[in-house]
């Protein structure tokens, strides 16, 4: 069976699923890591995503991890094809696949059949991109049909650019949960346990402050500055304080941070079946153990994920 990790970030979901892989190890299987991060597959962008240290990957072997481009567009559609494509693998291999990632569509896409939309071609996209710089997101979310705009931020440049990137090219952009959409479905290709790591937000807070200081002093700045320079594309851009490290605003980056967090929160709440372990001052041993055991009693039990709550 599966297993996948998700939460707000600051919830420490990599060191969960390195002590999850030592655990599993220890009792003779073979697992791992696929990421479920958006900004992760960038190569060039491991500070500012946070992704899994060198350390880290040595002790786990992550799939999906910083081998996109970082002047590339790199859609869900392309993830789930290349995601769903590492799981059957390592399953082939009779390795156990670890799920990791704060990206809930990423999650999802690995996870299930959902309705993605395919690539636009090249010339639209670059027609987009130029038009948001230009405009803004607001001005183009005001062009968009009546049906899509409740359900889009107008602040949200990448979800207006890619709404208007797929209508220009006559496709009709996925619905979302409400509106019939298989975003939420509980469906899976494969059994599979799913983990939600939390904590209070206060200790959020505060590894948020603590996480956004050691991204400075690694050099996310020159990081981000690096990646602007090679023309980093649209997706790239969309890592969290990707212009604000590069200015200094170090403030502006945590509050991205908690904002995301909240977000994050939220997509948690709508996933079926999730179950959820409060970290409360619990270190990664201890919950890799809980979920460990969550994941054996479901091996045991119903083959389907249940709704929890």
């Amino acid at each position: 069976m599966l297993i996948a990790l998700f939460g707000p970030t600051g919830t420490g979901k990599t060191g969960v699923a390195v002590e999850i892989a030592r655990q599993l190890r220890a009792r003779g299987e073979h697992p791992v890591a696929v990421n479920c991060d958006a900004i992760q597959v960038y190569r060039g962008l491991e500070v500012l995503s946070g992704a899994a240290t060198a350390e880290q990957r040595a002790e786990l072997e992550h799939r999906l991890l910083g081998f996109v481009p970082v002047d590339r567009q790199f859609s869900a559609g392309r993830y789930a094809e290349l995601a769903q494509a590492e799981i059957d693998a390592a399953l082939d291999q009779g390795r156990r696949p670890i799920l990791v990632g704060g990206t809930g569509l990423y999650l999802r896409a690995a996870l299930t059949e959902i309705d993605l939309r395919s690539p636009v071609p090249e010339r639209i996209r670059i027609e987009v991109e130029s038009e948001l710089e230009r405009r803004g997101s607001a001005a183009m979310h005001k062009e968009l049909p009546e049906r899509l705009r409740g359900s889009i931020h107008r602040n949200d440049s990448q979800r207006v650019a890619r709404a208007t990137e797929l209508l220009r090219d006559g496709q009709e952009p996925a619905p979302d949960h409400v509106g019939g959409g298989e975003l939420w479905t509980s469906h899976l290709r494969r059994p599979a346990v799913l983990a939600g790591i939390t904590d209070s937000d206060e200790n959020l807070t505060a590894r948020i402050r603590e996480r956004v200081d050691l991204m400075a002093q690694a050099g996310a700045a020159e990081e981000a500055a690096a990646a602007l320079a090679a023309g980093a594309s649209r997706t790239a851009r969309a890592a969290l304080g990707f212009h604000e490290f590069i200015d200094g605003d170090l403030d502006k980056v945590i509050s991205l941070h908690r904002r995301y967090g909240r977000r994050q929160m939220t997509w948690m709440r709508r996933m079926d079946g999730v179950e959820v372990f409060e970290r409360g001052g619990r270190d990664d041993r201890e919950l890799a153990a809980e979920v460990i055991g969550l994941a054996d009693s479901r091996t045991t039990g119903p083959r389907r994920i249940r709704a929890t709550g």
